[in-house]
């Protein structure tokens, strides 16, 4: 692909992820967004367990049967002339490493938000992540088609609690059952909700009075004058509409509309689109950036999925095309260990739907079969130059517990399955210090218990989890390390690499130990 082709084809793509609090009806939109991209003939939601439909995005089992997204699903399509690529995040908070690892990997964020509950806990956390990277971040104000907060109430809410600047692009004109339609400044109409024919779906505003011309059926109607004066409202003392402030994240355009009976969805993506960056330049670890047109290829993994296709045992690492083009076949470089690999075998996604890739330029996810020499955040790479980019977070975990086979008959998949699922990041496997014993960290508990499930139904290894509470997890230098210093309030313990760490108790188990071993340096982190 030549260098102007290479320019086009980089400033089709849109790559972004969605991030909600669990049950504001992120899956729901992305499932729309498939249906407008034609990939998806009918819009299933999580919770139609008796049709059988569930959510394109929703690929695991124990998702279907939960209704909850507990993995990052990549979905490709093409619309309204872009080359779309959706991040799908896990909702629930035990997950949000998986989500922070993915948010390293757009270019911008929807952030969609319950119009009855407005901003909740793990949409405020998720937010924060967004906003330290300084990416776009737009806003869906969802279930519009339920009474729920006044709008005004909801954009101050998003200034308070969020530190951002809202700015409306288009108002509803009611809610719930006294839901008329959307009055949208930013393509100059209104959107009627449930009109009685496509022709019907949306009016004209003049544009100099901002009011519809002819329809005095509507223009009677309460609920139509009562929207005319929040506009007034809103273009007196709202925030003024600033592209540059949007792309600094700074200023977040804020949408309503309704996922559940598709309503406002559309318009959404289309102006979302319109809007939202290009891939551009990364920061590597060198401290210079990277073009997202340069000609070299890079990129690197953000994720690592075990068994997406049970049938065939296989590991996924999924790869943020940052610059030049992936081709099949092509020989790439590892930074991590200066190591030559040929990338023969390449999918791209729609969910659990795969395709064999041939080519895929800056800002496009793609698959790499992998059997075991990829890791979270490596970066690959052609050319002379080494290519490395910035790592990725990792996060300490909290909870703990001891694993073991419940049939000692079966420690062959028992094994396996362990060290398998481990590497996809969302727990951390430790093994006692001189025993071995396996013991797992994570953030949340529901991670412990989507674990359990997958080495059941995926390596048919039941496992019987031991509890051993919240722990502090503290590394220390092998070179002072004494075994004797471990006791059953500070379990001594070693990670993936073999670096020694001991699990403290609680805050009064730590203070004792350095009080006792003054010279003994302890990190949180390596």
């Amino acid at each position: 692909m030549d260098k102007d082709k290479l320019k086009q084809e980089v400033a089709k793509r849109r790559t972004f992820a969605i991030i909600s609090h669990p049950d504001a009806g992120k899956t729901t939109i992305t499932e729309q967004m498939l249906l407008f991209g034609g990939v998806i003939r009918q819009a299933g939601t999580v919770k139609a367990k008796k049709s059988g439909n569930f959510a394109t995005s929703d690929w695991m089992e124990i998702e279907k049967k939960r209704g909850i997204s507990v993995t990052s699903s990549v979905m490709q399509f093409d619309f309204d002339g872009k080359r779309v690529n959706i991040l799908d995040t896990p909702g629930h908070e035990d997950f949000s490493e998986d989500t922070y690892r993915t948010l390293m990997a757009v270019d911008a964020a929807v952030m969609v938000i319950d119009s009855a509950k407005g901003i909740e806990p793990q949409t405020k956390k998720l937010f924060k992540v967004v906003k330290q990277r300084g990416i776009p971040i737009f806003t869906f104000m969802n279930k519009l088609d339920r009474d729920g907060r006044e709008p005004l109430d909801l954009i101050a809410e998003l200034e308070e609690l969020l530190n951002i600047e809202g700015v409306a692009m288009n108002w509803p004109m009611g809610m719930g059952k006294g839901l008329r339609g959307l009055y949208d400044m930013y393509s100059h109409r209104i959107e009627t909700y449930r009109p009685q024919n496509e022709a019907e779906r949306f009016i004209a505003l003049d544009p100099e009075t901002g009011e519809i011309n002819g329809d005095d059926l509507l223009k009677e109607d309460t609920i139509y004058q009562q929207t005319l004066d929040d506009i007034d409202l809103l273009s007196e003392a709202g925030n003024k509409f600033d592209l540059d402030k949007i792309a600094a994240g700074q200023q977040t355009p804020v949408y309503f509309g309704s996922a559940l009976t598709n309503f406002g969805v559309e318009s959404f993506l289309k102006s979302f689109l319109s809007m939202a960056p290009a891939p551009s330049s990364h920061e590597l670890l060198n401290e210079t950036t990277l073009s997202a047109e340069a000609p070299e290829f890079s990129g690197f993994v953000f994720k690592i999925q075990a068994n997406m296709n049970p049938a065939h045992r296989d590991r996924i690492a999924f790869v943020r095309i940052c610059s030049g083009q992936f081709e099949k076949d092509m020989t790439v470089k590892l930074a991590r260990t200066g190591k030559e690999l040929r990338l023969n075998n390449a999918t791209e996604f729609m969910s659990a739907q795969r395709e064999q890739v041939d080519s895929a330029v800056a800002g496009d996810i793609v698959g790499l079969y992998d059997t075991g020499n990829f890791q979270i955040g490596d970066s690959i790479y052609t050319g002379k130059e080494t290519i490395e980019f910035e790592k990725l977070p990792q996060f300490t975990p909290e909870l703990f517990v001891e694993v073991m086979a419940k049939n000692v008959m079966k420690q062959k998949s028992f094994h396996k399955g362990m060290q398998q699922l481990v590497q996809e990041g969302a727990v951390q496997l430790y093994k006692t210090y001189t025993t071995d014993d396996y013991i797992l960290g994570a953030v949340g508990q529901l991670q412990f218990e989507v674990f359990q499930y997958r080495m059941l139904h995926e390596y048919n290894s039941e496992v019987v989890m031991k509890p051993i509470g919240a722990r502090t997890a503290r590394w220390i230098d092998p070179e002072q390390l004494d075994q004797r210093m471990s006791s059953s309030r500070n379990l001594l313990v070693k990670d993936l690499q073999g670096n020694p760490l001991f699990l403290f108790e609680n805050r009064f188990a730590e203070n004792w130990f350095k009080d006792k071993y003054p010279k003994v340096e302890l990190t949180a982190k390596l």
